[in-house]
């Protein structure tokens, strides 16, 4: 997590339907945890950064880890579809993990930083929230694992372990490219995300069923 960033309230505004409201807070929410950490973050931050009085948060979200949930658990869901969809949009499993590598890259680079709160939450000793991070590697693999154990006719134990290897190295090396190369980088994210693809498909393509590469 970035140490102690400043957030800019916004001005207090007007009335707005509850759902809007609601979406608003998430979205001031988001800011200030990515910026401080849950830890660190204080509802009277969010309030003042959604432009809010306190108790207008509090009738929305009970309380600080009620609202941390909410945006972890659409966080959480929003990369899992999406790691659904680059599955689902070709048949060619060297573009499938293409696909689905670049849903990992692309989540990172996102200009929110919310996957801060997914990979480097502050907060994994909340039951809680453990369990929505590792939703993300169990559900995504689980999906991975159907194309692998359908492509190569490995078992399905052998074919979740894979999955969740492309998983974790999706995540990890995208988050790497992230923050190492900083504003320095010349690999860009297009070529990052396909340099390790292309690893990951040069080992999955060793376990063939049949003899397409």
């Amino acid at each position: 997590m970035a140490e102690h960033d400043v957030v800019e309230a916004r001005p207090r505004g007007g009335r707005m339907p509850r759902r809007e409201r609601r979406e608003q807070l998430l979205g001031s929410a988001l800011e200030v945890f990515v910026a401080q950490g849950y830890h660190a973050a204080a509802m009277d931050d969010i309030a003042d950064r959604a432009g809010v009085s306190k108790p207008v948060l509090y009738q929305h979200f009970p309380g600080k880890l009620d609202l941390y949930l909410a945006l972890l658990e659409s966080s959480c869901a929003q990369i899992i579809d999406h790691c659904r969809q680059a599955l689902a949009s070709t048949n060619d499993n060297k573009v499938r993990v293409a696909a689905t590598v670049e849903v990992f890259y692309a989540y990172v680079a996102a200009e929110t930083g919310a996957f801060r709160l997914v990979f480097e939450s502050d907060l994994t000793n909340e039951p809680a929230v453990r369990a929505l991070v590792d939703r993300v590697t169990t559900d995504c693999a689980a999906m991975i694992a159907e194309v692998i154990h359908d492509d190569t006719g490995l078992p399905g134990e052998a074919s979740n372990l894979l999955a969740v290897s492309l998983v974790g190295m999706a995540q990890v090396s995208a988050r790497f490219w992230l923050s190492e190369a900083g504003e320095s980088r010349t690999i860009t994210q297009k070529d990052a995300a396909a340099l390790v693809a292309g690893l990951a498909w040069r080992g999955i393509r060793g376990y063939p069923l049949t003899d397409e590469h």
